[in-house]
């Protein structure tokens, strides 16, 4: 029989107050079991009329203060958080039979921090940001290249690319992560976290 939390929930469940804590726990297991990707991860987002729209992206940092990922700031995405700084994160990792939804608000993050990361990107993908007018609409594929192109002969020195202004990062500041693992006869564990006035987390069991 597998050990129980306080809980009674698996012990992969662990008994931690803050939840950044159990998603590094678990987000290391993904990364020594997941066969691509486990950083993966499905944004939603809604419209001024709340319409959702969601698309896989990757993850590039988490801290106590949120989980971050870097876009064109143009884009559907982005315009929808400029909008409503609201967005809800789902990692799936079938290797481990685990789920984790993150609900939070949205903030842009520093320029020293969007700066940072993009140096760390490829040329190629740093060319591809100036390039790639995110969600807007193509004549077609040779019209991408030659922006590709062009922006190549005009950043020709590899180590010097500079960030475009409309390329940065969004940080989504969690205030509630719900943590959940598979069971047999669909009899799922559920635990979430909701983040009090006072900045601590309450922990709750949710029914499958």
């Amino acid at each position: 029989m597998n050990q129980k939390n306080s809980l009674g929930l698996d012990n992969c469940f662990k008994d931690l107050k803050n939840p950044i804590d159990l998603f590094e726990d678990w987000f290391n297991e993904a990364k020594n079991m997941e066969i691509k990707d486990p950083n993966a991860f499905s944004l939603a987002t809604a419209d001024n009329n709340g319409v959702p729209s969601v698309r896989i992206l990757l993850l590039k940092n988490y801290k106590k203060g949120g989980f971050v990922f870097y876009t064109n700031l143009e884009s559907k995405k982005s315009r929808e958080l400029n909008n409503n700084p609201k967005a809800s994160m789902c990692f799936y990792w079938k290797s481990l039979m685990r789920q984790i939804r993150i609900t939070g608000k949205i903030l842009k993050v520093s320029d020293q921090e969007a700066d940072d990361y993009y140096n760390s990107r490829s040329y190629e993908s740093k060319i591809g940001a100036w390039a790639s007018k995110q969600s807007s609409i193509l004549k077609n594929m040779d019209e991408l290249y030659k922006s590709i192109e062009d922006y190549k002969n005009k950043f020709p020195d590899s180590s010097n690319v500079p960030r475009p202004k409309n390329w940065s990062g969004w940080n989504l500041n969690p205030y509630e992560i719900e943590f959940w693992l598979q069971g047999k006869n669909r009899i799922h564990q559920r635990l979430k976290y909701l983040k009090k006035d006072n900045e601590n987390w309450e922990r709750s069991i949710l029914s499958p």
